[in-house]
């Protein structure tokens, strides 16, 4: 009887999993049926980093010295540290496959890890039992559905599984494949877009169970300091760009502390109920509600010791944004002064473990209503059910209509047809664009002088500004961006403001436009790509060269020669 019962569980488990893999192949199916007429994220996506894998692959410097110069990139003087380490596994499918491929295997993986991650932390340690097998199963998913940041990897999609072994560690029931796991994750993940702030997490949950007397259990310390350990070694060129880079860069001008206390507060409510960009996690509508209501259920029936992992998980996920929001708090001015670091790392980014909270709680919320008898059961299983249609309804495809394909946002018959135009070698000029990201003219292989990168010389900074400083006094909001931050380092212009993609069907054109040419000449800067017209060219001592427009392109380039 017993065996009947094993196998009908594994069978039923199978059933749920071939499934969800099957939801999750027809999510990600766009990627690979359309490839580059598929509609994809724009921002720190499309504008950066998918550029950048390309220049770094033509660069010759895959495996450059920490200080190697891109040549393709403002002079040169942007390092070989400011992209991304060679033993991510990102890195190299982009620099051997074509970007869609290597986009939609880098989604694919990602995706299958964060839902087995999800899986087998909620199976194992957060909600045993056959039992609650649809719910881990449909949780689980979910979280693989979410529409994470792309070049994030496993950043924070893969924290269930961290989690998963960490607790097999602090358990005393770690394997081989536990250790397998803290060394392979390191390889497509980053420390400072995620595990930097789980890691430190996980030391303050160790240091917890000391403090309350539950032994040292030096297993589990040593797990913490194995996974931070493999990632020193592969984030190496991070290392030594934080600890032994002396020259200033752009990030010593960036200033986080600037909202006042009610700027704060109404930060804390945009990120708890909405989420962040780079972390959103789409619980506002369904997730949301469940876990509020299971809190109810919480302190109306007293269930505070059964359900405490579900209390401290809904008040951690309060404390994160609290965290967030105030991290921006103007009363942190005087330590930043102090204390540099705290200006050049974003330790904002703390709330990057809400996506693993937040779908974590979200199971144990859907468990607690469940057992409030059978109409709150079937209001949980409808609830999971509307999260999967949400998440499925936010696909890129569907949420990025509006925006380019990647064909078109590219374009590189387009820009084809201007480097033959211009008939020099790419590495003999230097380009600049206006109303288009410089990240377009990178993947392209011309060498710009404009860029978007949050680690490059400040020196580099101060004088492309003089190129832009009379538009820069004209308009508070690109001179407080550009100031204050100046990762993009643009061509900005005061009518335009930060707006970078101005689209081939615009009727609206440059006027008055100020900018110090001179300068941008002095730089090597010989052509500028507008996508609209310049009225008073001249006055900047610019010429028309030729216009040019295609069908497969989103931009109409006009090719401005500098005098």
């Amino acid at each position: 009887m017993r065996c009947r019962r094993v196998q009908f569980e594994t069978n039923n488990e199978r059933r749920y999993l071939f499934c969800a893999l099957i939801v999750i192949a027809i999510y990600l199916s766009p990627l690979f049926i359309l490839q580059e007429n598929a509609h994809i994220r724009v921002h720190d996506n499309l504008d950066s980093n998918l550029a950048w894998y390309k220049v770094l692959a033509s660069s010759g410097e895959l495996f450059g010295a920490v200080k190697a110069p891109i040549p393709q990139i403002i002079n040169g003087l942007l390092s070989r540290n400011a992209f991304g380490t060679e033993y991510s596994i990102i890195v190299w499918l982009y620099a051997l496959l074509p970007t869609m491929i290597a986009y939609g295997l880098s989604q694919a993986l990602t995706r299958i890890v964060a839902f087995f991650g999800m899986y087998v932390l909620l199976k194992k340690h957060l909600l045993p039992g056959e039992r609650w097998l649809p719910i881990q199963i449909v949780v689980a998913l979910a979280f693989a559905l979410t529409p994470f940041w792309p070049s994030g990897m496993l950043s924070t999609l893969g924290m269930p599984l961290a989690l998963w072994a960490f607790l097999n560690f602090r358990n005393r029931e770690d394997t081989w494949k536990d250790y397998l796991v803290l060394t392979l994750l390191p390889l497509y993940a980053s420390i400072v877009l995620g595990f930097f702030f789980f890691l430190s997490a996980m030391g303050v949950f160790w240091l917890t169970d000391v403090v309350r007397k539950k032994g040292w259990n030096l297993r589990f310390l040593f797990s913490i300091v194995y996974m931070t350990f493999i990632f020193t070694l592969v984030e190496y060129r991070l290392v030594y760009s934080f600890l032994f880079t002396a020259e200033p860069n752009s990030r010593d001008e960036y200033f986080h502390a600037h909202l006042p206390f009610w700027g704060a507060v109404r930060l804390f409510f945009k990120n708890y109920l909405l989420g962040h960009t780079h972390v959103l996690t789409i619980h506002t509508l369904f997730i949301l509600p469940a876990t509020f209501i299971a809190i109810y259920f919480v302190i109306s029936k007293r269930l505070w010791k059964q359900e405490k992992i579900f209390v401290f998980l809904f008040v951690f996920n309060i404390l994160l944004s609290v965290w967030y929001a105030f991290w921006f708090y103007e009363g942190w001015l005087p330590l930043t002064k102090r204390f540099h670091f705290m200006n050049t790392f974003n330790f904002a980014r703390y709330h990057f473990l809400r996506p693993l909270v937040i779908y974590a709680s979200f199971a144990l919320a859907l468990k607690i209503l469940s057992l409030q008898g059978y109409s709150w059961m079937k209001t949980a299983k409808w609830v999971a059910i509307m999260q999967i249609i949400i998440l499925g309804l936010c696909n890129d495809e569907f949420i990025y209509q509006q925006k380019p394909t990647v064909k078109e946002f590219y374009a590189e018959d387009l820009f084809k047809e201007i480097k033959e135009h211009i008939a020099l070698p790419q590495e003999k000029y230097r380009v600049a664009s206006i109303g288009i990201h410089p990240a377009i003219s990178q993947y392209n292989g011309f060498y710009t002088l404009d860029t978007y990168n949050n680690f490059y010389p400040l020196a580099y900074k101060h004088q492309f500004r003089k190129i832009i400083e009379k538009e820069l006094e004209k308009n508070k909001t690109i001179r407080t961006y550009f100031d204050k931050w100046g990762g993009r380092c643009y061509l900005y212009t005061a009518q335009l403001g930060k707006r970078s993609m101005i689209k081939k069907d615009t009727k609206r054109h440059l006027k008055k436009l100020e900018l110090n040419t001179g300068i941008l000449k002095e730089m090597g800067g010989r052509y500028i790509f507008s996508a609209l017209p310049i009225d008073n060219a001249k006055q900047n001592q610019l010429v028309l060269d030729k216009v040019f427009k295609s069908k497969k392109s989103a931009w109409k380039i006009y090719l401005y020669k500098i005098l």
